[in-house]
């Protein structure tokens, strides 16, 4: 699969993340912006990782803005945005559940 355009899901609002997905060159590549970076950074941009990697993707970029989303929300919408920027949002990816 190859990321066919720049998709977003989420919001700026408290609690939720902004998941922006676009078409990269060198690997998997996780900006994330969150107040509460330095706490929980690194499980954020895991949680990230390993939704991407269940998609098989080799090559893109994400940039999440963090709200302090709990896990399910930030998987929610890595999922809903990766759907949507592979053209695939018409068929849930049930596997990646």
């Amino acid at each position: 699969m190859e990321i066919k355009q720049t998709a977003m899901d989420g919001t700026l609002e408290s609690s939720d993340i902004q998941i922006t997905v676009s078409k990269g060159t060198n690997g998997v590549q996780i900006d994330l912006t969150s107040d509460v970076q330095e706490r929980f950074g690194a499980e954020i941009k895991q949680t990230i990782a390993a939704v991407v990697a269940d998609f098989g993707l080799e090559n893109v970029n994400v940039k999440a803005v963090d709200q302090g989303a709990l896990d399910c929300v930030i998987k929610a919408r890595t999922i809903t945005a990766l759907q949507r920027a592979l053209g695939t949002n018409a068929e849930p990816a049930w596997e990646v559940l």
